[in-house]
């Protein structure tokens, strides 16, 4: 099955003329359940461990699992840190800061441009931190809260 893009999504609400054959046609398409239940979906798929997306992440133990029992809602940076713990791909970042409300990375924001760099090129945390340092950008928050 191929996933169908944001803009065909779009462009079928904007052709609809009833959003219940819409909802029907594309709910494979929607985002849906919680952040932890992504996260969990994630992992599962990833073949990965908690304690690989702490190491990935350079989040605390105890932190990272509150946010996978729903008990803690992360801030923007500690979920592109979590990305970067989980190897997730750019689609699946920006996937991920959706679902959380968050807003996606903007190619013409320079932080967010280093990170996309950094994700496209399968590069980790230190790595990005790197990158940011070295353009004088704030590094991605993973201090306790």
């Amino acid at each position: 099955m191929v996933e169908k893009s944001t803009d065909e999504l779009k462009h079928e609400i904007k052709t609809a003329t009833d959003m219940e054959d819409y909802l029907t046609k594309n709910r494979e398409y929607l985002l849906k359940g919680s952040l932890a239940e992504h996260l969990h979906m994630l992992l599962s798929q990833k073949n990965l461990k908690r304690a690989d997306v702490i190491r990935g992440s350079l989040l605390g133990r105890a932190y990272v699992y509150r946010i996978f029992a729903g008990e803690k809602i992360p801030s923007r940076d500690k979920l592109i840190a979590l990305a970067f713990g989980l190897r997730l791909s750019e689609e699946e970042t920006m996937k991920l800061l959706k679902l959380s409300g968050n807003r996606e990375l903007y190619a013409r924001d320079e932080r967010d441009a280093l990170i996309l760099f950094a994700l496209q090129r399968h590069m980790t945390i230190m790595d990005a931190n790197g990158l940011l340092l070295d353009h004088g950008l704030s590094i991605l928050n993973t201090a306790k809260e």
